[in-house]
């Protein structure tokens, strides 16, 4: 029995992969599902015209509290979906989340001066998901 990069082949020359990829993608699921919870939260407060977040004046990216809450409340709805979606198995919920988790990444680079460290948290966070989406092997190939 050898191995390759995470692929276990026997003596007849099936592959199998191992729990490692899977894993990561189980992990991914995970952080999109809590991650978006978050997110929905942050949304909800931002929304509320809670007095929790302070902005930096004359930014680029400047829109109003409320609009940012929306977005977020948005997106987080969306990922957590895909994240549930994506225990379950389903292969469209992998391609959805890629493609959440970058707006979030740009949602989040351009909430910057409401929440600095948070925001750059939540970047790196959502940089992990993509990576563990894209390198976990196909369902097909298990």
């Amino acid at each position: 029995m050898s191995t390759h990069a995470g692929v276990r082949q026997d003596s007849a020359g099936h592959s199998s992969h191992s729990g490692f990829s899977t894993g990561w993608m189980m992990f991914a699921a995970a952080l999109m599902v809590f991650g978006g919870f978050m997110a929905i939260f942050q949304g909800i407060a931002a929304i509320a015209k809670d007095d929790v977040f302070v902005a930096t004046r004359d930014y680029v990216y400047k829109f109003n509290l409320t609009g940012w809450g929306w977005i977020h409340l948005i997106l987080g709805i969306l990922i957590v979906l895909a994240g549930f979606a994506l225990f379950s198995g389903a292969i469209w919920a992998r391609f959805i989340g890629v493609a959440v988790a970058g707006l979030i990444m740009i949602s989040n680079f351009m909430w910057l001066p409401y929440y600095p460290f948070w925001s750059i948290v939540l970047i790196a966070i959502n940089v992990f998901i993509i990576w563990a989406l894209c390198v976990a092997p196909r369902p097909e190939k298990f």
